[in-house]
């Protein structure tokens, strides 16, 4: 048996939960559960904010465990190895992404946390090429929040061929902005934060931005006219697209990691004339997390966090509900 925390109707309270899981496929792995992150991706789900919430809801998809039991046909793992686990749990393996190494984008992937139970558990299942091991010598309480917030702003640094000669912003110094920071300035990209305060903007410079705009001050925001290359938006809430696009360079990119639910408001001649670009993506292939794993190793990235006991769950995701965080939750043992 499993034993779990779920929720059981929408934005309910975490309750004991305890499953079977069954005879462990041939093609999964067992993993003992030893830290999980809390992201606001989990607050959706238990939300049913997007609408495709199975109860009861086992969330948890920044998981790092010890594989305890392997399937009979997986060849590349061992049992004892320390992996982590993110937002897919299984692939396809057959449609034409799989085939192309972009399992991220099959169509038919298993979410970790949707009708299937995630890491806010003492154990998880999931497919074997769906974990990846993390590098000797990573903190496993910091590594899980790599394997969503990590691989969402890594992602597209790999996608879009960014260059270290490039002048990239991003918008959103929080869960997924400050690693975007990092990430960015460790790549060799020149880097400016759009914050909203003093605070902030020491903590953006500390985090590895060389720059700072007021993102409350539009006079501010104009006078970077065609400046950037890259802007990576990772805030959910509408903002005023047009201006954001007025400071990208021509064949600049207006890039969506945050899942604002709001329609984009913008004005088709800012794109045409400069040949601008908009555009999204979600969380990386295996093979992506394996190298963000490298890189953040070589380059010693952290995601900067905050540690509650797997007991403390409830406190945990009000302390994220309420917007303290500080800025990932981890789940420890």
């Amino acid at each position: 048996m499993i034993n779990a925390y779920a929720a059981f109707e929408a934005k309910g309270e975490l309750k004991p939960y305890q499953y079977d899981p069954g005879e462990l496929a041939d093609d999964q792995v067992e993993l003992d559960v030893l830290a999980c992150g809390i992201c606001h991706s989990d607050l959706s789900i238990i939300d049913n904010e997007w609408g495709i919430s199975h109860y009861p809801v086992v969330a948890g998809h920044e998981v790092v465990g010890k594989i305890s039991q392997i399937g009979k046909n997986v060849k590349h793992l061992n049992v004892g190895d320390t992996v982590g686990l993110g937002w897919h749990s299984g692939y396809c393996n057959s449609c034409k992404q799989c085939h192309n190494g972009e399992h991220n984008l099959c169509q038919t992937a298993q979410p970790t946390i949707v009708g299937h139970y995630g890491g806010f558990a003492d154990k998880v299942r999931a497919a074997a090429n769906s974990v990846v091991v993390i590098p000797e010598g990573m903190d496993p309480i910091k590594a899980g929040p790599l394997f969503c917030g990590g691989i969402t702003v890594f992602n597209p640094l790999v996608q879009y061929d960014i260059k270290p000669t490039d002048k990239v912003a991003v918008i959103g110094i929080g869960g997924l902005g400050h690693l975007a920071l990092k990430f960015l300035n460790a790549w060799g990209c020149e880097v400016t934060a759009f914050t909203s305060s003093d605070a902030k903007r020491e903590e953006a410079l500390r985090l590895g931005a060389h720059h700072t705009l007021n993102s409350r001050d539009e006079d501010e925001i104009a006078s970077a006219a065609g400046r950037f290359d890259l802007i990576i938006s990772t805030v959910n809430v509408k903002l005023d697209w047009n201006l954001y696009l007025s400071t990208l360079a021509p064949k600049g990119r207006l890039h969506f990691v945050g899942a604002t639910l709001e329609p984009l408001d913008i004005n088709l001649f800012s794109m045409l004339l400069s040949q601008r670009t908009v555009s999204a993506s979600p969380v990386g292939s295996p093979a992506v997390i394996a190298d963000m794993l490298e890189f953040a190793r070589l380059h010693n990235i952290e995601p900067q966090v905050e540690t509650f006991a797997f007991e403390q769950i409830n406190d945990a995701i009000k302390h994220l509900r309420e917007g303290n965080a500080h800025y990932r939750v981890v789940l420890t043992r």
